[in-house]
């Protein structure tokens, strides 16, 4: 690989929003969502999730306008896909509703602007029969054979971490527990040099970033210079496995039939995609799931007083803490949805979260965490379809082990205070989560 990025750089992104940067310009101060019209509705907002203030905004969607239209200057036409059937029919159907064009609200189809900035090409965001080809080319890495293999692995590095964490002394589970263990074992799939392992949270955490002073980046100009530096390196292991190959996600990557000759971009965005799946999502649910069981203590004594609920749990974490709010998909022709008229190069916004806590699936107590509900492993927090995500086994064998390994080694894990969320509306998460510990 030579063309470590596209000779483009003349083009000045000084001046470039994302839809998120330009709903987010709109602050902090937007008013509760029983004060606004419905056709005033609109949960893009990242300080909605920053300020965990979502929820009524999709309970008035889901019960009025489930299929819900919203214009802005960068983005022009989106829909708001909010109830669980339709967001899982919209999922299951790539014909009609493409990944090609990318999977978070993106620039208006003639910007000026270059997708590249905020939708470098992956398998996540291709149809079939290309998404198909270039997935398989990583799908050994999850099968039940690499699974067992890597359980132990997982459990051994997980007790370190947890005989490690500090008694009767407040510490961020986020950065201490959640973001070591899924770097380490991200670091491991990898194959990547075990030292420089942050640097994979880092780049996990600038790809969906949303530019602002002081922020995880502060223009896009600093975040297209890291992913260019975060190219660079890949760039060196990919060349070091086509010559010595081994079991790991660049080596399949680098020798992959479908994968070995691709351009940089997708080369970045198959990399991104492996990155924050394997990073971003599993730690923001190991968070999530302290953070839930704190919220919910009922829940946590009953998981106390019976660790066999552990494999229930998990999948209602997952379905609670949603991980991704949202994904994207285009319309590819005029298409009916829900009763509302859906135009070609239209963008929808698949809100997982929002499916998730629908009444009319989960009942009444949606918004709470039971962890003896019926019907949670239904959840859409790895999607439906084609895009599946192949790495739901490995995120649940992660949670399951986290849980087994606590609760057979601490009293509590209590949250001793509320945690700084994550600046975005396509990821849900935490940036800290301040908590203590205390031992059998």
């Amino acid at each position: 690989m030579t063309d470590v990025m596209p000779q483009q750089e003349t083009i000045s992104l000084e001046d470039f929003r994302t839809p998120e940067q330009e709903m987010a310009e709109l602050g902090a101060d937007a008013a509760p969502a029983a004060e606004l019209a419905i056709e005033d509705i609109n949960p893009l907002n990242a300080h909605l999730f920053r300020d965990h203030r979502w929820h009524d905004y999709f309970a008035r969607l889901r019960a009025e306008d489930p299929v819900h239209l919203n214009e802005i200057e960068t983005a022009g036409r989106f829909w708001s896909i909010t109830k669980y059937d339709d967001v899982k029919a919209v999922d299951g159907d790539w014909q009609n509703f493409s990944s090609a064009e990318g999977i978070t609200l993106g620039v208006k189809i003639g910007s000026a602007i270059p997708e590249r900035i905020s939708n470098a090409s992956a398998f996540i965001a291709m149809d079939p029969p290309e998404q198909t080809q270039q997935r398989k080319t990583v799908r050994g890495i999850s099968a039940p054979s690499s699974l067992r293999n890597l359980e132990d692995q997982i459990r051994e590095r997980t007790v370190k971490v947890l005989e490690d964490l500090p008694e009767g002394e407040t510490f961020d589970w986020v950065d201490t527990v959640s973001i070591e263990l899924t770097t380490i074992l991200l670091a491991a799939l990898f194959d990547f040099p075990f030292e420089d392992r942050r640097k994979l949270t880092r780049w996990s955490d600038i790809v969906f970033a949303i530019p602002e002073p002081g922020g995880i980046v502060e223009s896009h100009e600093q975040r297209q210079a890291e992913l260019i530096e975060m190219v660079q390196y890949f760039d060196r292991l990919w060349d070091e496995r086509r010559k010595n190959p081994g079991f790991d996600l660049v080596s399949m990557l680098a020798n992959g039939e479908a994968t070995k000759d691709m351009p940089t971009l997708e080369h970045l965005g198959n990399l991104l995609l492996l990155i924050v799946g394997g990073n971003d999502t599993t730690r923001n649910t190991m968070s999530g799931s302290v953070y839930g069981l704190n919220k919910f203590p009922d829940q946590y004594d009953k998981l106390i007083a019976d660790p066999g609920l552990i494999p229930k749990m998990v999948p209602e974490i997952i379905r609670w803490q949603t991980p991704l709010s949202y994904m994207r998909r285009t319309a590819t022709q005029d298409v009916e949805l829900g009763g509302k008229q859906i135009l070609k190069d239209d963008q929808l916004l698949m809100w997982y979260i929002s499916a998730n806590r629908d009444e009319d699936m989960f009942g009444t107590t949606a918004n709470v965490i039971d962890i003896e509900r019926d019907n949670a492993d239904r959840h859409l927090s790895f999607g439906y379809g084609v895009h599946f995500c192949m790495g739901s086994r490995l995120a649940e064998l992660q949670l399951r082990i986290l849980w087994e390994e606590l609760l057979g080694r601490f009293e509590r894990v209590e949250v001793v205070g509320e945690p700084e969320r994550t600046f975005s509306s396509f990821v849900n998460g935490y940036q800290t989560l301040p908590v203590q510990v205390k031992r059998k």
